[in-house]
């Protein structure tokens, strides 16, 4: 994989664990980007009613990156997909504007030219935005600023600045070749104090090598090398210029008018701020050293075959739409994409209804469903299980105000009382073994039961404790969830029986176990990091 020309700098730990927005390194900007193998195509759902905004009619808009630069573009090492700030902004731009974005990878040299040129629509790689390249290509406006700085060896005392380096003429400075760090550096000192290098973490080698004194760095970037450096590197100095990243476009481009528009929606309406804190705070905690990867030689090779996965695309937080972007999302995505990166197979995600899903499945109408489904003994009569991946109780969510009963048996020793849950679900199954059917109100969907529970057409609703968490993180004034757990349930995926899969998967599984990544994902899906609720999505 193209990641692997890191591969000899592990020693490094090469990171990108960037600085809180409020550091002031990296913030979006109001109106006034660096470094991108096959096409890698991105979808969007029906644009959101913006009035004002231009229609682009669902044209398709060819986006180079580079696929190298954290934290606005890279293969996640998670689930092997593409991500970034580039992804999620631009995927957020075309579901406002009606386009459909393909990006194609491309390397960062020649790019501007590449745009210029017209053989791509646009480029997106932290690009700054300067005088020169403007005059190859035009740019949107700026939407964050980055800040330069010098990058130097913990034990450095030779200087402390700017000024200090520049007056000792003995020091030699590394940055990247073709970058605005180059530029800046070359107005500073002649040209023989400055050693090019194709990439910033050869740069980095030769500064902690002793090769160089000091390296000219993007802030946010620098910050990163310290954070898993910190008993080897330190930023000193003020900073040497503030810059604006913005897209490009060719000559004369339409697009840029109309991706300035939709800017200042984003802007407008925080999703800027939003993006921001996701991937310039220290909640972006990937680095180059993740991105090195770890190739696992005893897990099966499927070939790269696809795999229809069906989900219901209406599940908080295992697979969804995400309200920022406009494209599918969720732990179901996450997790599958991470196996089929161990396991070479490429999942084509289709969705379908939770009604029938099983049955689906289980007539082999898809390969496998994932869609926070129980592991229990009468599914498993119609599918095979995968191992399960995480515990989920069942709690009883209830009124803010309610004062009938605080806990299972107080609900139960009351027959007037009246339970929402979905239809064909554990939770169905599990309140029906301890209440009569009269005292149950099925629903097709689960937002629908909590509609019904804080309107007092019903009492309770059963539900997942994770969905019930976050019901009452958005309705913290109108709901709360009370009592002990009625259920401990595992999930897992299923497959048509004697699915082949299901040992590929379960090896997976227990590789990314092993390494960690189930955790990362319980963490970023299943904890208060995860604040999308059911009211974005509407």
């Amino acid at each position: 994989m193209w990641y692997k020309r890191f591969a000899l700098f592990a020693i490094l730990a090469l990171a990108l664990a960037l600085v809180a927005c409020g550091g002031g390194a990296a913030k979006p900007a109001a109106p006034a980007a660096e470094e991108a193998a096959p096409a890698v195509e991105a979808t969007t759902e029906k644009p959101a009613e913006t009035s004002g905004l231009p229609d682009l009619g669902g044209r398709e808009v060819t986006v180079a990156v580079e696929n190298a630069y954290l934290p606005f573009n890279y293969i996640d090492p998670t689930t092997g997909q593409p991500a970034g700030w580039d992804y999620d902004s631009i995927n957020a731009i075309c579901a406002l504007l009606n386009c459909k974005p393909v990006y194609v990878e491309a390397a960062w040299e020649g790019m501007i030219q590449a745009v210029g040129d017209g053989q791509f629509d646009m480029a997106a790689d932290g690009i700054t935005i300067t005088d020169e390249r403007a005059q190859v290509v035009d740019f949107s406006d700026g939407f964050i600023n980055i800040d330069q700085r010098l990058l130097v060896r913990k034990d450095e005392t030779r200087f402390d600045s700017v000024q200090g380096f520049i007056d000792d003429s003995s020091l030699i400075v590394g940055t990247q070749t073709g970058t605005t760090n180059f530029e800046t550096i070359s107005k500073l000192v002649p040209a023989n104090r400055i050693q090019a290098f194709d990439t910033f973490p050869f740069a980095v080698q030769s500064l902690i090598a002793g090769d160089v004194d000091a390296v000219i760095i993007d802030e946010t970037a620098g910050q990163g090398y310290v954070g898993v450096n910190s008993d080897q590197l330190k930023l000193v100095g003020e900073s040497m210029s503030s810059d604006q990243l913005g897209y490009i476009f060719p000559k004369g481009s339409p697009l840029v008018a109309a991706f300035n528009a939709a800017l200042a929606e984003l802007r407008a309406n925080g999703t800027l701020d939003r993006l921001a804190d996701q991937y310039f705070s220290d909640k972006f905690t990937i680095t180059y050293e993740d991105l090195e990867g770890g190739e696992s030689s005893e897990l099966p090779d499927l070939g790269g075959r696809e795999i229809t996965v069906a989900v219901e695309n209406a599940y908080l937080p295992f697979n969804y739409i995400d309200p920022t972007t406009g494209q599918p999302a969720g732990w179901d995505y996450d997790s599958i994409n991470a196996i089929c990166a161990l396991l070479n197979c490429k999942p084509v995600y289709v969705e379908a209804a939770w009604e029938g899903m099983i049955q689906a499945v289980g007539d082999g109408q898809f390969d496998m469903a994932a869609d926070g489904i129980t592991i229990t003994d009468e599914r498993a009569q119609v599918v095979d299980f995968s191992d399960g991946f995480i515990n989920i109780d069942q709690r009883l969510l209830v009124r803010k105000d309610e004062t009938r009963f605080d806990s299972v048996q107080g609900f139960i020793d009351d027959s007037s009382l009246i339970v929402g849950t979905q239809t064909g679900t554990t939770n169905f199954e599990t309140i029906s073994k301890l209440v009569p059917a009269n005292r149950i109100q099925a629903f097709d969907t689960f937002p629908f039961a909590v509609q019904s529970l804080i309107a007092g057409d019903v009492d309770a609703v059963i539900i997942d404790e994770t969905a019930g968490q976050g019901y009452v993180g958005v309705n913290s004034d109108q709901l709360k969830l009370v009592g002990e757990s009625m259920s401990s349930d595992q999930l897992g995926y299923i497959f048509p029986k004697g699915s082949p899969l299901v040992a590929a998967f379960n090896a997976a599984l227990a590789e990314l176990r092993a390494n960690g990544t189930l955790d990362r994902l319980a963490d970023q899906y299943f904890s208060d990091k995860f604040t999308i609720t059911y009211e974005d999505l509407d």
